[in-house]
């Protein structure tokens, strides 16, 4: 370790410089907000459910499927919908969702991250 002197305060070097940020302060702000909004364990496993099925489901489908009442499903759909991670269709009286194609990127970012995380 090397001592050196930054204005009046002796500073220690005890590991390497850090590199340059791999994210943009505007990629770093999307990506907290995708954090933000998959904070809550019930975003998470409607992401996973609609990855697997590979098609729309129906709202109705996420209920007992996450043992939630209706109004809160709706509420994490709504979430999900307004953040971009989610495409709202309406078929008749019902209303299907599926993962936005763009949000593929955004999650495979999450995961990137938090692998080096």
């Amino acid at each position: 370790m090397r001592n050196r002197v930054a204005g009046s305060l002796e500073l220690i070097e005890c590991c390497r410089p850090l590199g340059a940020a791999t994210l943009s302060d505007d990629e770093a702000e999307a990506t907290a907000a995708l954090f933000r909004v998959l904070a809550d364990p019930a975003r998470v496993t409607i992401v996973n459910l609609l990855a697997t099925s590979g098609e729309a489901v129906c709202a109705c489908e996420f209920e007992p499927a996450l043992r939630l009442s209706q109004p809160t499903v709706s509420h994490h759909l709504k979430k999900l919908t307004e953040a971009g991670l989610l495409e709202r269709e309406q078929r008749g009286k019902w209303a299907y969702f599926s993962l936005n194609p763009e949000a593929n990127s955004q999650l495979e970012r999450l995961v990137r991250i938090s692998e080096v995380v």
